[in-house]
């Protein structure tokens, strides 16, 4: 039987998402796969969290490629980018919340390039004037960050419907973000 790397990493995902403890044996039978056939792919947790971020910094700069967020108004681009990450949320909010099992001192330099992208975004809806000011691109990148992370727990754990977490997402974030309009 062939096991599929990426599925095995999302398994692991969700469960260490849901439980930051987890053992390898309860991330081998979340993916559905023997201890043995888990530590062949992965010879501890370092390994494997290890793994997880590599298929991490590939799932968001694909996701930050689809959203286009040079195309259109900013605020539609943050949209198009909250739809395009809801399917590696689980594995997203992992790495969040768990950076310090994998950064040690030093952000790794693919983290550091989607940050830098994110926030970008941010930083070109405020120079629109789509976006309030007084917040900084670097915070309004946390802010994202957050949200997804949370968005994942919630619709994890059946507290949010999964059909509202882009909605919820895009509307809290673009609600505190936007520059008001004054009358």
């Amino acid at each position: 039987m062939s096991v599929d790397r990426t599925q095995v990493l999302h398994a692991a995902a969700a469960l260490l998402t849901r439980k930051a403890t987890a053992t390898m044996d309860e991330v081998a039978r979340a993916a559905g796969i023997g201890r043995a056939t888990l530590h062949r792919h992965f010879a501890g947790r370092d390994a494997l969290v290890r793994a997880l971020e590599e298929l991490g910094l590939q799932e968001m700069e694909g996701a930050l490629d689809r959203a286009a967020l040079d195309d259109g108004p900013e605020d539609e681009a943050l949209r198009r980018l909250v739809a395009e990450v809801e399917h590696v949320a689980p594995l997203l909010s992992f790495l969040v919340t768990e950076n310090q099992l994998f950064e040690g001192d030093q952000q790794h330099v693919g983290w550091a390039r989607i940050d830098a992208r994110v926030s970008a975004l941010f930083r070109s809806g405020q120079e629109s004037g789509a976006f309030r000011i007084d917040l900084t691109p670097a915070w309004l990148t946390e802010a994202f960050y957050g949200l997804v992370g949370s968005g994942a727990w919630a619709v994890q754990d059946g507290r949010v419907a999964a059909k509202d977490f882009q909605y919820m997402i895009a509307e809290l974030l673009l609600g505190g973000a936007r520059r008001s309009v004054e009358k």
